[in-house]
């Protein structure tokens, strides 16, 4: 159903973005029947997804699930389910949007750049916080499944929401706050912008980087005091603090505003996980 929603809420493929998915999933024997991937590839693999399956390999080197989604999303339920060699294999792919495959006869380089949408209960059991329902092994059995994530994977994920269970009284209510009609709009707007700034369609603050990352998402001094501080206080690695930069241009971005200010890094520091 999600999978079903989304091209219609997904920014529509550039030209380019559209040669580039449809060669990779023609590589893979997945195009579909008009011939072309015409709208952002979603991938959902299941959690019993082997490392070849999401990065690539087998006897032919075909691109994996990292590469079937460039330009798209790539969504992991039950994140600390997977196999961890296969989640730490993500590392390299989010870091470059490049999967290596390495075989004896054969090294091929997929493009892999995509956006990377994870799920998980914050325990095995899933009621670590109903003292009702929590199993017996609870507070260390959320300490144990969480610390199935890596520190270096976590470091490469931007934005992090926890969600409370919802009550069985508010299912019923009339939904509250905007509709993805109205987010879609202004994610597109806020698209355009980057792709302005950084002279190419289809261009994110996500590829930003060196001098260029400096000029275009360097906060007011304000937001540089305060950037400064976080990284010291949460130990902010380089890519970390890199990134934060990022998603702060991205928020003031989404909201019209010319230059990153404080609020804006306040709000990106919220999404690193703690």
């Amino acid at each position: 159903m999600l999978a079903a929603r989304l091209p219609g809420l997904l920014p529509p493929l550039t030209p380019g973005e559209a040669l580039e998915a449809s060669m990779i999933h023609s590589l893979a024997g997945a195009l579909p029947d008009g011939g072309l991937v015409r709208n952002r590839p979603f991938r959902a693999p299941h959690h019993s997804a082997s490392m070849p399956a999401l990065i690539g390999g087998g006897a032919r080197a075909r691109p994996g699930e990292v590469s079937l989604a460039h330009r798209g999303v790539l969504f992991l339920d039950e994140l600390p389910e997977f196999q961890r060699s296969a989640l730490e294999a993500l590392r390299q792919p989010i870091e470059s949007g490049q999967a290596v495959v390495a075989r004896v006869h054969s090294h091929v380089t997929y493009p892999a750049r995509f956006q990377l949408v994870a799920a998980m209960n914050p325990c095995r059991c899933g009621w670590i916080s109903d003292a009702m329902r929590a199993c017996s092994k609870a507070p260390k059995c959320a300490q144990d499944y969480q610390g199935r994530i890596s520190g270096p994977l976590l470091d490469r994920i931007d934005l992090t929401v926890e969600t409370p269970t919802v009550a069985a009284s508010s299912l019923s209510r009339t939904p509250r706050g905007e509709s993805s009609a109205i987010v879609a709009a202004r994610v597109a707007k806020a698209r355009d912008v980057q792709a302005l700034r950084w002279g190419r369609d289809g261009a994110t603050n996500a590829e930003a980087d060196g001098d260029a990352l400096d000029r275009a998402c360097a906060p007011d001094e304000a937001g540089r005091v305060l950037l400064d501080e976080a990284a010291e206080r949460f130990h902010f690695s380089a890519r970390a603090y890199r990134r934060v930069l990022r998603v702060a241009r991205t928020v003031a971005d989404l909201e019209g505003a010319d230059a990153v200010r404080r609020l804006h890094v306040a709000e990106a520091i919220s999404y690193r996980a703690s």
